[in-house]
């Protein structure tokens, strides 16, 4: 929700759950209204805006919020303080919300909270006539039961139904409005000079702990996170935290994954791919980079790595060039870091049938061409990051051969080579095949009039555009340029796209560039990747810029001073992460999903660099 406790989108929620994990998700408690009576007055201390356009205007009365590892609020009215402070238990589908009360006037007071439910599917609108019961601790409705239980005293009320305007929606073109229904209040008296406490559980699954409890578990979960990344720096600290946030469980496989994004995306592999070292590696989390990475190995097929699981019956989906180069390489830097040979030897087959995929050829196009390099993409199928389809309109058409599915392609088959060393198994030709692959891709991509790499091979016009794709022909474990050009890549994407929150998809000169990522889906789709910023591309060309300077101590603090500016990107957005993306124009504010998985994991990585 908003700082000030509101829900300003469709899909906030005081308590969003997941049925079945991690997609089935739930708007159930949807807000809570906060009254303080005083001396037969009222006073709203929640904050909300309404469809008629009237306001909750409670944050008049906040005196401060902080977050560190759960979120407090202290409110004053008159002669009473409040703090506010919530909790969510790990693992499980349960919020514990919990109010001092330090009453120091001479009037008696009472904290009454209203609470709103939903019980509908993430993002849908509830339907005014959906009823609900309430049978002492247990709320039901559409099959879905919330249990609740407090040490206020509960009133029944008459059923009253609340119709929300969500402005983060609006600005964006989404579902502007939503209803909400209560049928009950929960109170505390607090005398003149007094203090009290009022606590509330809320969960899906009955258990027997306090809100107390639940928020000193969280605090503590989270400290232990912290210690275990084992970073220096306060910001790196908080991203070790946030990064947790994304791995979730996934019930059709019975293992780890990472969602890529909140509050809109799933799991998909390209993402997880990009964001595990960052997330799992450099934080130490080596048991879920080993979970993650055999829940993908089992769903490899023809070469490919899942761009999207399947749900219920679905067949997953496999519509990515990049996810399965990237797993190779996600088990290189796992070795590297733990020098685990048995998993290596587990994993080796998958990564052999992948390299033999892309030398044959697979679906979608992707196939190796006479000259070593890889081809992909065809029809309307996009099969790197830069997919959008709008109806029949590729908005970043970059079928052909793209620089960065082929700086995958060499750094696959050098660790093929590599590793193939390591557990004995040699004699595979990956070695020679990565020199006639760098030969090919230094007199394809090298672009001497403007010092940078063609974005793709393709004989269009799609081919000189300069784009960020090309920094990680640099910045991956094994690469092909020598130590000049990587300089003059690094030093041109610094010029043409570099913005302290994240890089440009397309430089400003560009007759394609979009300034701005607004407006309705059609217009944000043609803005994706035509400028809009990305905060994950930074993350490869900070590790880039290190490299090319021999990860000097003055490259070093270059980057942690240029890197301050994280803290500042948040506090804005999502309190404690890194969004998706920004304006290319102006990046200013975030845009996208307010937490982004492989932003906050590349960030990570470059702090792992710096500080490790």
């Amino acid at each position: 929700m908003t700082m000030l406790g509101s829900a300003a989108r469709n899909d906030h929620a005081l308590l969003m759950a997941c049925t079945q994990a991690p997609n089935h998700r739930y708007n159930m408690l949807h807000r809570l209204a906060e009254t303080v009576e005083i001396d037969g007055k009222k006073y709203q201390i929640s904050s909300q805006e309404f469809a008629d356009g009237h306001r909750e205007e409670g944050f008049r009365y906040l005196s401060g919020f902080i977050y560190e590892d759960t979120p407090v609020w202290r409110f004053q009215v008159k002669g009473l303080e409040i703090r506010k402070e919530m909790g969510m238990k790990q693992g499980a589908n349960t919020i514990g919300i919990r109010y001092q009360l330090h009453n120091r006037g001479q009037e008696a007071c009472r904290l009454i909270l209203t609470p709103f439910f939903q019980f509908v599917s993430k993002g849908a609108d509830m339907d005014e006539a959906q009823e609900f019961v309430r049978r002492g601790g247990k709320i039901s409705s559409g099959g879905l039961n919330l249990y609740f239980r407090t040490n206020g005293r509960i009133s029944g009320t008459p059923e009253k139904t609340e119709k929300y305007f969500y402005s983060y929606d609006a600005c964006d073109g989404r579902r502007e409005y939503g209803h909400a229904k209560s049928d009950h209040k929960i109170s505390l008296r607090i005398g003149p000079l007094s203090s009290g406490v009022l606590e509330i559980v809320y969960e899906m699954e009955q258990s027997k702990e306090t809100a107390e409890m639940i928020i000193s578990e969280m605090k503590q979960y989270r400290k232990e996170l912290a210690v275990r990344a084992g970073f220096c720096s306060e910001a790196a600290k908080m991203l070790s935290k946030s990064a947790n946030q994304f791995i979730a469980k996934r019930e059709t496989t019975g293992g780890d994954t990472i969602l890529a994004g909140f509050p809109f995306f799933e799991d998909w592999g390209r993402d997880t791919m990009i964001a595990l070292p960052g997330l799992c590696i450099s934080t130490e989390q080596y048991e879920s980079a080993r979970e993650i990475l055999r829940t993908f190995a089992v769903n490899e097929r023809n070469g490919l790595m899942p761009n999207l699981f399947p749900e219920g019956s679905n067949e997953p989906m496999y519509n990515t060039a990049d996810a399965a180069l990237l797993f190779i390489n996600c088990v290189y830097l796992y070795y590297r870091a733990v020098k685990d040979k048995d998993f290596v030897r587990e994993m080796y087959p998958v990564m052999k049938r992948i390299i033999e995929g892309y030398i044959k050829g697979t679906e979608f196009g992707i196939c190796m061409d006479e000259d070593g390099l890889i081809l992909a993409g065809e029809g309307l199928w996009q099969v790197t990051w830069m997919d959008v389809r709008v109806c029949e309109i590729l908005p970043t058409p970059r079928h052909g051969k793209p620089v960065e599915i082929n700086a995958y392609w060499y750094n696959a088959l050098c660790i093929m080579e590599e590793l193939g060393k390591a557990i004995k198994k040699e004699g595979a030709g990956y070695g020679k095949m990565a020199e006639k692959v760098r030969d090919s891709f230094k007199k394809e991509f090298w672009m001497e009039e403007k010092g940078c790499l063609k974005d793709v091979v393709s004989g269009t016009m799609a081919d000189s555009q300069i784009r960020c794709n090309q920094i990680w022909a640099v910045s991956m474990p094994f690469t092909m340029l020598d130590r000049e050009k990587e300089k003059q890549v690094v030093d041109t994407v610094f010029e043409k796209l570099y913005t302290p929150y994240g890089l440009r998809t397309l430089e400003e000169s560009d007759p394609e560039f979009h300034p701005y990522y607004k407006g309705s889906m059609f217009e944000r789709d043609m803005a994706y990747h035509q400028g809009t910023v990305w905060v994950f591309p930074l993350g490869s060309y900070y590790l880039a810029y290190l490299k090319v300077h021999d990860y000097s101590k003055e490259a070093k603090e270059t980057v942690k001073e240029q890197l301050e500016i994280m803290e500042s990107a948040m506090r804005e957005g999502c309190i404690g992460q890194l969004p998706e993306i920004y304006d290319g124009k102006n990046p200013v504010s975030s845009k996208g999903c307010f937490a982004q998985a492989w932003s906050v994991g590349e960030i990570l990585r470059v702090y792992a660099v710096i500080e490790k």
